[in-house]
């Protein structure tokens, strides 16, 4: 049987994750108020904000974006977009 959580993002029961994304209680936080679909949208985000904006991941002022990104993402909150970016049409 599927888990099922109370998304923060779209405000809705969905399909859960498998396990925390992250140890400790920010992983608990996500892996219970975040859909699966939710935080592979994330990912997908959060790879494109690194690829454009050339974040290096060592250094931590790009993590803090990161990390903030992340929450206003997850919390349906206006969120950092790449500059000039276009989605992909949809087929």
């Amino acid at each position: 049987m599927t888990r099922t959580v109370l998304c923060r993002k779209y405000q809705k029961e969905m399909p859960g994750l498998d396990t925390p994304p992250y140890p400790g209680p920010k992983g608990e936080e996500i892996f219970n108020h975040v859909s699966r679909q939710a935080w592979e949208e994330w990912q997908k985000h959060q790879t494109m904000l690194i690829n454009e904006k050339h974040l290096n991941m060592r250094d931590m002022e790009s993590r803090k974006f990161l990390q903030s990104e992340m929450e206003k993402f997850l919390s349906g909150e206006a969120f950092e977009q790449a500059e000039g970016y276009v989605p992909p049409e949809s087929s």
